[in-house]
C-alpha cells in the first residue's frame, strides 16, 4: 500500500546523499548554462517521412455506471520499438504512446495504481533511490490531498494504490497529462517514458466534434545499446535533450488531411526539457485552447512555442496545394540546448476536396478575468540556479524549501522572476492563473499569452526576464507544488511547498 510521505521524510531518505557528495550550498551561484548554443552547430533533425499517423490508444472504462470511470494503470518495464531498436523503457500498461484517459466534467475517477517496477536499492546520481513513483495529473483542477493529485505519496516497487479524483470543478475541454512526480526521480522516470498518458476533458461547446481530431504528444530521447541514455549533473543543469524527436512514439509520421478539410489537432509537449517553436510549412495554425480550456475564438498564428509541459488546441486548415508539408519544430535558444530545425511529422494531403471552414467563435464563455489588482497581495517568486542545484526565492526543495501559503477563496498576483540565464517554463499545480504582463523573451509568446482569454498552469519566464499572472485561489485546501518543467531543475531543487488553507 502506498503510503503519504512528508517533505521532510523526503530529504531525510533521498536528497541527504546530494549534499554529502557534492557539498552543495545554496548560497553559491552557477546561473549560466553551459555554452553548448554558442560553440556547437548542428544539423538539422529531417527524418524521412515514416509510417502513417496514429494517435495514442486508449484506456479502457472498467466501470459501467453512468459518471465513473475506473481504470487499470501499471508503471512497468516493457520492450518498445524505436528507430528500429527494441528499447527496454518504463511504461504504463506497456503502452508507449501512453494510453488516453477520457473522462467528462463532473465524473469521478479512480485510477487502481501499481508500481510494478523492479525493486532495487540503487540510487541515481542525485541520491535518489530509484524505482520509487507516484502520479501527478498535469493541469487538473483537483484536490491535492489524500487519494487524489497528491505529489507527496511516494508508492514504492510491488505497491498498490488507489487514486480518486472529483471531476466537478474540471474546465471542460481540456487536454491534459499525466506523468510521475515523485521528488529527485522524475527526471529518469518521465525520460524512459513515464510521461504523456493523454487526460482529456469532453468539450461542453458545439461544433468542435465535427472535426477529426488528433492528439500529438512530442518526445524526445537518446539511447545507449536498449537503454534511455543516462543522466549526468551536466545534463540536469542544462536539460537533457534526446536527438530522437517522436510524435505519439513514432518518427516523422505521416497524417493523411483532405484538401480543404479542418482538423483539430491537440499537442502535449511531454518532453523533460525540449522547448518546441511549432509551424506548419505554408499552413496558418488557429489556436482555440491552451492548458486550461477553450478560448472565446480561433486565434491565427503563423508559429507558436510550446515549452515542457505546455498543452495547445489547434485547428489546421488544408487550404494549399496538394502535396506534403513538414509540421516543423524552428530553432529556439532556451539556453543551454542548441538550438535546431526538427521535423516532427508530415501532413500529406489525399482523398477528395472537403469544404470546412474555421468557426468564428468557439467559446463564448471564455473571458480575461475582470479583477482590480490594486488590493491584491503580490508576491515575487524568484528562480535562479546554484552549483547543482534549482532554487526558488534561493531556497532548494531538497534542503529547506521555500513554502507559499495561500487562501482559498481569493486572488493573488504573482511575479514570476527569473535571475538565471535560461529559461524556465513556470508550473503551479492545481489554480490555473491568467497571464498579465511578461518581459522579455519571444515578443509573439509574450503578446499572446498576456492578450488573450487563456488560462495557463504553465508558462515560459524567459531568461533574465518576468511573468506577472493573477492567480484564483479556488476550491481546494492543501499542500502542492510549484517548479520549473524543464524536469531536471525541478529535481535539482527549483521547487516550492505551495500551501493552500481555508
Amino acid at each position: 500500500m502506498g503510503k503519504i510521505v512528508t517533505r521532510r521524510e523526503f530529504i531525510i531518505t533521498g536528497a541527504t546523499g546530494l549534499v554529502a557528495i557534492y557539498g552543495i550550498s545554496a548560497c553559491t551561484k552557477s546561473d549560466s548554462p553551459s555554452s553548448a548554443s554558442e560553440s556547437v552547430k548542428v544539423e538539422a533533425i529531417d527524418p524521412p517521412a515514416g509510417e502513417d499517423f496514429k494517435d495514442p490508444p486508449e484506456m479502457p472504462n472498467l466501470s459501467a455506471n453512468a459518471g465513473v470511470v475506473e481504470v487499470a494503470l501499471e508503471a512497468k518495464t516493457a520492450k518498445v520499438m524505436i528507430k528500429g531498436v527494441n528499447v527496454d523503457l518504463m511504461t504504463y500498461n506497456g503502452y508507449f504512446p501512453q494510453q488516453t484517459i477520457r473522462v467528462k466534467r463532473g465524473d469521478k475517477l479512480s485510477i487502481n495504481f501499481k508500481n510494478s517496477l523492479p525493486l532495487t536499492t540503487d540510487k541515481n546520481i542525485l541520491g535518489y533511490t530509484k524505482n520509487i513513483t507516484n502520479i501527478h495529473t498535469h493541469g487538473w483542477h483537483v484536490s491535492p490531498s489524500g487519494k487524489s493529485d497528491n505529489v507527496f505519496l511516494h508508492i514504492n516497487p510491488g505497491e498498490e494504490f488507489l487514486y480518486e479524483y472529483d471531476l466537478s470543478k474540471q474546465e471542460a475541454g481540456t487536454l491534459n497529462f499525466l506523468h510521475s512526480h515523485g521528488h529527485g526521480l522524475v527526471t529518469e522516470q518521465m525520460w524512459g517514458g513515464l510521461a504523456g498518458c493523454a487526460l482529456v476533458v469532453a468539450d461542453e461547446v458545439d461544433g468542435l466534434s465535427d472535426f477529426e481530431t488528433h492528439i500529438i504528444s512530442l518526445h524526445d530521447i537518446d539511447l545507449v545499446g536498449t537503454n534511455p541514455a543516462p543522466y549526468t549533473l551536466e545534463d540536469y543543469m542544462n536539460g537533457k535533450e534526446g536527438n530522437i524527436v517522436m510524435v505519439n512514439g513514432q518518427i516523422n509520421p505521416v497524417l493523411p488531411i483532405n484538401p480543404g478539410q479542418v482538423q483539430r489537432w491537440r499537442v502535449v509537449n511531454a518532453s523533460t526539457a525540449r522547448f518546441y517553436k511549432l509551424s506548419l510549412e505554408k499552413h496558418t495554425m488557429y489556436l482555440i485552447g491552451t492548458d486550461g480550456g477553450l478560448l472565446d475564438k480561433p486565434y491565427p498564428l503563423s508559429e507558436i512555442l510550446l515549452t515542457p509541459g505546455e498543452r495547445i488546441d489547434l485547428l489546421i486548415k488544408a487550404d494549399q496545394g496538394s502535396g506534403s508539408y513538414r509540421f516543423l519544430s524552428m530553432p529556439y535558444d532556451r539556453g543551454g540546448n542548441v538550438p535546431q530545425t526538427i521535423t516532427l511529422m508530415t501532413a500529406s494531403y489525399r482523398g477528395n476536396t472537403v469544404k470546412d471552414e474555421i468557426p468564428v467563435t468557439i467559446n463564448s464563455h471564455a473571458k480575461k478575468l475582470n479583477v482590480d489588482t490594486a488590493a491584491l497581495r503580490r508576491s515575487q517568486i524568484a528562480l535562479s540556479m546554484g552549483v547543482n542545484k534549482g532554487l526558488i526565492n534561493n531556497k532548494s526543495f531538497g534542503d529547506d524549501p521555500f513554502v507559499h501559503t495561500s487562501k482559498v477563496g481569493t486572488f493573488e498576483l504573482w511575479e514570476i522572476q527569473n535571475f538565471s540565464g535560461m529559461d524556465h517554463p513556470f508550473h503551479q499545480h492545481i489554480n490555473p492563473a491568467q497571464i498579465i504582463f511578461m518581459k522579455g523573451g519571444e515578443k509573439g509568446y509574450a503578446s499572446l499569452y498576456s492578450s488573450i482569454p487563456a488560462w495557463k498552469d504553465t508558462i515560459n519566464v524567459p531568461k533574465g526576464g518576468s511573468v506577472t499572472m493573477l492567480v484564483p485561489i479556488r476550491d481546494f485546501s492543501g499542500r502542492t507544488v510549484f517548479h520549473c518543467h524543464i524536469i531536471e531543475h525541478g529535481d535539482l531543487g527549483m521547487m516550492a511547498v505551495w500551501d493552500i488553507v481555508k
